[in-house]
This record gives C-alpha cells, structure tokens and sequence, in this order.
C-alpha cells in the first residue's frame, strides 16, 4: 500500500509527507542509529554497523514516506504490506522534532489512510522505548512480546464518508 497517493502531501502544521526515493536511504540510515541508540544501548545490543545495515537491508523506498519540514528531514516512517496486515515500521523522527506533536500528527495521518483500507497495522517497539506509549494513544494492544520487541496491532476504526 503506498502511504502517499501522489509524491507529497502536505499538513496544516508545516510539515509534509513525500515518497522516499533510493537516495535517501543513507540518512534514514544515520536518522535511525541517532534515534535507537539509547534504547539499544539500554537492551545492551547497541552496534554501530548493524544498526544502520538492518535499515539497508529492509528498505522499501515504495512503501516510504519521508517527513519533511521546510526543507529538513524531520523523519519517516514505511508501511508495508504483509500477512494480510500493514505493517508499520522506520517510523522515526529527529530528536529535536519530538514531544511536539509531529509524530502523533503523522501517525494520525497513516492511520487514517489504514482505516480507510480496513487494514490491521502491527509493529514492533523496542521493550521500554516511549514510543509504547505513543501508539498505545493511538489504540494499539500488544500482542506479544520477548526480552527485547513489544509486538502490537491496531484494528481498523470505522470511517465515515461525510465531514461536518
């Protein structure tokens, strides 16, 4: 399912969602080992290469949306199609862009487009990341989960074809 329906869309706060092309996959990588290095470091599986080759090596560009604002990378975030579910992952976002909301704003944004599909969404958090609490606002249960990765889903909300 791509996340985009043309190559950008943009939001009333400021920032806007374009389709990831090959060439961002390097700073998505470095984006990645800045935003999961405490949590990996607290888990004690921190490792410099592979934190940035398992990005690498699971990049999907079709299904990537980067997060931009003004003419920064502010984030991303790749939803893919799997098992019957969409599965939501690299969803990150600059250290200085979070606690203010954005990723609330996008995550409502790729729900939304998730719902419409009737589509469940699953991901992954690292045990103890804050991030649990993001998408546990958003109506995500876990599922299961192991010494390292909570495992959580969503099911579809209803959607309504009329606005007021």
């Amino acid at each position: 399912m791509p996340l985009l329906a043309g190559n950008a869309s943009a939001h009333a706060a400021g920032w806007v969602l374009r389709r990831a092309v090959a060439a961002d996959i390097e700073g998505i990588a470095e984006l990645r080992a800045t935003v999961m290095r405490a949590d990996l470091e607290r888990l004690g599986r921190y490792d410099e290469r592979r934190v940035r080759q398992r990005l690498r090596d699971s990049f999907s560009p079709q299904h990537t949306s980067v997060i931009m604002v003004g003419r920064e990378l502010a984030g991303c975030v790749t939803v893919r199609p799997t098992e019957g579910r969409q599965w939501l992952e690299h969803f990150y976002l600059t250290p200085h862009r979070q606690g203010q909301g954005l990723g609330s704003a996008v995550l409502r944004t790729v729900l939304e487009r998730t719902d419409a599909q009737g589509s469940t969404v699953a991901l992954n958090v690292l045990q103890g990341s804050a991030a649990q609490r993001l998408y546990e606002r958003h109506g995500f249960t876990v599922e299961a989960q192991d010494p390292i990765d909570v495992f959580m889903t969503r099911r579809p909300r209803a959607t309504t074809t009329a606005h007021a």
